[in-house]
């Protein structure tokens, strides 16, 4: 009876390790997949990070081109600016010359019709030359541009 014990008792712990190595595996293998399914919701973050930075970096070049070529066309539209302002201001320089010269003109224009009726005044009357001269003083005096 006592051998027969220990041989049953002998085969219970037989029975219980083999349940344990097999509950042993199925614990090995849960905890693998467990790792497994973890390590792949990571990498699906990572994953996802690495393209969100990736789509950045090339949004921040494209934005860094784009800010340069501003810059850059800024910068021709200010030389435009700028030349076409010193257009203008030789134009007002052109303006004034113009009507300085007008002016002049105007004053010799006045002298000589004056010094020309003078001579006419004084070919017909015959004592032209004090009167020539009276003409040519009042005309200045009118006009003294």
């Amino acid at each position: 009876m006592l051998t027969s014990m220990v041989k049953e008792h002998h085969k219970e712990q037989v029975k219980r390790k083999q349940e344990q190595e097999v509950r042993r595996k199925e614990a090995i293998e849960a905890s693998n997949e467990l790792t497994q399914s973890l390590v792949d919701t990571l990498n699906v973050g990572v994953a996802q990070a690495y393209l969100n930075q990736k789509r950045l970096d090339a949004e921040a070049k494209q934005l860094h081109m784009g800010a340069t070529n501003f810059a850059k066309q800024t910068h021709q539209w200010l030389q435009l600016i700028d030349n076409f302002s010193s257009a203008l201001k030789e134009l007002g320089d052109v303006e004034n010359w113009a009507r300085s010269i007008e002016g002049d003109m105007y004053v010799i224009n006045q002298s000589l019709e004056l010094a020309y009726k003078a001579s006419r005044a004084a070919q017909t009357s015959g004592a032209g030359g004090a009167t020539a001269a009276e003409a040519s003083t009042s005309a200045t005096a009118t006009n003294p541009k």
